[in-house]
């Protein structure tokens, strides 16, 4: 099957993506994630998502970085907790953009599908995740909890051995306050 991956950072994307290629799955990561603040952070996660892809050899596409319209979806909802409303929009708005990247593809609902990388984190919940997911694709999203059977702690063993780099912080604005206080 050909799996568009979405990525959120090299770190993720060392665990899911191993897991996807070992069952034997052909994987295009689409790294899309305009809520990742400052600049610089973006920069430095897409480099990671490039090392980690260059490792297992798979192909990479990068989204634009939409920080306009992330700030503006999200706006309202700076005093929502981590794991509030604020982050729901942000998955929708990461998994809607692969989901339409799997599609300009040219990828068909009998050979494609797509998931995410952020099913990996112990800080998201995958059935969050994956009901947003199946909302936007349907049969076409690959309902999946990365962090089962150990899958952060291998994820994060890979990128110690290849010295990724690895945040620490969600990526957005709010996440970063958070960790700054």
């Amino acid at each position: 099957m050909n799996v568009i991956l979405h990525i959120c950072c090299g770190v993720c994307a060392a665990g899911a993506a191993h897991v996807l290629l070992a069952e034997g799955h052909r994987v295009t990561g689409y790294f899309y994630n305009p809520n990742i603040y400052p600049e610089e952070e973006y920069r430095l996660r897409l480099e990671a998502a490039r090392r980690t892809a260059e490792k297992l050899k798979f192909e990479l596409a990068a989204g634009p970085y939409d920080v306009e319209n992330w700030n503006v979806a999200t706006a309202a909802l700076g005093g929502e907790p981590e794991g509030g409303a604020r982050c729901s929009i942000c998955y929708r708005m990461r998994l809607e953009k692969t989901f339409s990247f799997m599609r300009e593809r040219g990828c068909d609902a009998f050979t494609s599908t797509f998931t995410s990388t952020l099913t990996i984190s112990p800080h998201k919940p995958a059935s969050e995740i994956n009901r947003i997911g199946m909302e936007i694709g349907g049969v076409n999203f690959m309902s999946r909890d990365f962090k089962k059977k150990d899958g952060f702690k291998k994820a994060m063993e890979k990128a110690r051995s290849w010295e990724l780099y690895r945040q620490n912080y969600c990526g957005c604005i709010y996440s970063l306050q958070g960790v700054r206080k």
